[in-house]
């Protein structure tokens, strides 16, 4: 019985962050959890198990949190309690929240972008990144 999954996949070609040359950096695409199983803390522990294996060292990995991709109906949770989940949640995998000027993300305070930089990432690839990270950094 399947009762949770994580997938880790190249980011989606309509958004901002497959415009980057960068090779190593993934999205996390999904943390699925059995309804029955929610609550058990079993999304945090695929999420920690996925980052022991040593080749996540080279990756950037980003997840985007978008509020409409919430499950809110059925936690009964507010759009405030369940971004605390989800941050929570990818905090446990050693991602964190990072500011960006991307329009979708921008669009709804509750969005956020939240990233985990392996150790063996080079400093030129996170600087490519944050080149992406912030489009617009020097609009008026």
């Amino acid at each position: 019985m399947v009762v949770g999954y994580v997938t880790y996949v190249y980011p989606d070609p309509l958004e901002r962050w497959s415009e980057s040359p960068l090779d190593n950096l993934l999205e996390l695409g999904a943390v699925e959890v059995a309804y029955e199983y929610r609550g058990g803390k079993v999304g945090s522990k695929l999420i920690q198990l996925s980052m022991r294996d040593d080749a996540m060292e080279d990756y950037i990995i980003i997840t985007t949190e978008y509020y409409w991709h919430w499950d809110l109906k059925s936690t009964g949770l507010s759009v405030w309690e369940y971004r605390k989940l989800m941050e929570k949640m990818m905090n446990s995998g050693g991602l964190y929240w990072m500011a960006t000027d991307d329009p979708e993300i921008s669009s709804h305070p509750a969005n956020c972008l939240m990233v985990r930089i392996g150790s063996r990432v080079p400093m030129e690839d996170v600087q490519e990144f944050d080149n992406i990270r912030f489009v617009n950094r020097f609009m008026y």
